[in-house]
């Protein structure tokens, strides 16, 4: 029995090879099947066998090299040497004109004597050319990669928040808090206070500012629009989905922030699904069976009263309790009025640098901004702001320049005329609009308009009625 070959190997096989002639069938068969390319010399060096890979690899056929002295046909070759010391070598580097292989050589021994040797031929010509291909197309990645951060960079700091007052600092001091870790955060406000602002300075704060900061506004995209924007798709998934399909913005996020703007305005169903990619950190793009994992910080962000939506059923319970573990409240600007002349002064020098003047406020405009509301809040600011510059005819800015929602008569208490049932109705249809210019005219709204006035839904809509009519 050969030595090195289990017994039990040669028993297994015996029923296949009966026969010395089926035994060598069985033999080349399978050195013919082999991808690689096999040479077999005897203990004179003589080759004895070669199968057709080794004659693609090296160019040497059959009729060259059979029965014949390997070096005289090879007189570089190795196996001579591997034949005579029985010592086996591996990874010999090789070259035949454009192909390179590497061989891996040893001797067969048989009965503790050396009979002949085996050479294993590899061709890494293909295996270098797909490296140089792979080389490619991850020096392609790695610049998407570069393209796609640099693009969704986040450029606000904590240093572009303006603002001395208490409220402020306590918003700046949890978000700096907040920042350094990983968790899911909300920030709630209404329009205009700087929410994507402050969600900016959190990423730049964090350990993921080297990574993409991907903003989406909810309210602007269709629910079905918003999941394929998302979540991705693959080819296929729908009519008009591209070939290849498409990345989605979760994925795009990877390693850094998605920032959910205007959260409140998802339907319950894409609700439901951002809860699920919350909670197991993957998503499915659309049409796909795959989950794919994500490393992704989610900001969300909304200007409505989540608490109320909840009651309503308008949002979901579960996603509230997720997203609501560490919730930042940006206070309106009308609370924060120690912060409005220094907001108004830098916005007010940032115009003066591009317009290449030097523009001041008189004293009765900063009285102005005092008393307004701001409903739209800093970014109402910066507007009228912005507006009263380009208004000014020379450095001075006053009130007339300021637009007109802001002049004193506009502002000043109603003229009381008439009787009083008609001075209360007047009060109450300026509220009632103002309410619902705040607010909306959605039921959620109208809910939230009557448990601020102390009223019914009831009375509110008749009083709406009353108004439209008057209005009519």
């Amino acid at each position: 029995m050969p030595t090195g070959i289990p017994k039990n190997d040669i028993e297994n096989i015996k029923d296949v090879i009966s026969s010395p002639e089926n035994t060598l069938k069985w033999l080349f068969t399978i050195l013919d099947s082999i991808n690689d390319g096999v040479l077999i010399a005897d203990e004179a060096t003589i080759v004895r066998y070669i199968n057709a890979e080794y004659t693609r690899v090296t160019g040497v056929s059959r009729e060259q090299i059979i029965g014949r002295p390997l070096r005289e046909v090879r007189p570089g070759a190795i196996l001579p040497e591997i034949i005579r010391t029985g010592k086996s070598k591996a990874g010999v580097f090789r070259r035949e004109g454009n192909i390179e292989y590497v061989v891996d050589l040893a001797p067969i021994i048989l009965d503790g004597k050396i009979k002949g040797g085996i050479g294993v031929f590899r061709d890494i010509t293909e295996i270098q050319r797909l490296s140089k291909e792979l080389k490619i197309f991850v020096g392609r990645a790695d610049r998407l990669t570069s393209i796609v951060h640099y693009a969704y960079q986040a450029k606000y700091t904590f240093d572009d928040i303006i603002g001395t007052s208490d409220s402020i600092k306590k918003v700046i001091h949890y978000a700096k808090r907040f920042a350094g870790g990983n968790y899911d955060i909300l920030i709630t406000g209404e329009s205009g206070t700087g929410k994507e602002i402050l969600a900016q300075a959190i990423h730049n704060a964090g350990d993921r500012s080297a990574g993409p900061f991907i903003p989406v506004n909810c309210a602007a995209l269709t629910p079905s629009l918003l999941e394929s924007e998302l979540f991705g798709y693959v080819e296929g998934a729908f009519t008009g989905a591209k070939k290849g399909g498409k990345i989605g913005l979760f994925e795009i996020a990877e390693g850094g922030t998605i920032f959910l703007d205007e959260i409140a305005e998802l339907t319950l169903e894409m609700q439901a699904k951002l809860l699920r990619v919350l909670q197991e950190r993957t998503i499915r793009r659309v049409g796909d069976i795959r989950e794919t994992s994500l490393d992704v910080r989610v900001i969300a962000a909304t200007n409505r009263d989540l608490n109320v939506m909840v009651e309503d059923r308008l949002f979901r319970q579960d996603l509230y309790y997720r997203l609501n573990v560490l919730n930042i409240p940006v206070p309106s600007l009308r609370d924060r009025n120690a912060d409005i002349r220094i907001i108004a002064d830098r916005v007010l020098d940032a115009c003066s640098r591009k317009m290449m003047t030097v523009l001041k406020f008189t004293p009765d405009v900063y009285e102005c901004f005092l008393k307004y509301n701001w409903p739209g809040n800093i970014r109402e600011l910066i507007h009228v702001v912005e507006f009263a510059a380009h208004m000014s005819e020379d450095s001075s800015i006053g009130v007339h320049h300021l637009p007109g929602a802001l002049h004193p008569e506009s502002m000043s208490e109603l003229v009381w005329k008439g009787e009083l049932s008609e001075i209360i109705r007047d009060v109450e249809r300026k509220i009632i609009e103002g309410r619902l210019k705040k607010y909306g005219a959605t039921l959620e709204a109208k809910k939230r308009i009557a448990r601020e006035l102390g009223i019914s839904m009831a009375t509110l809509y008749n009083k709406i009625k009353k108004i439209d009519k008057t209005s009519g």
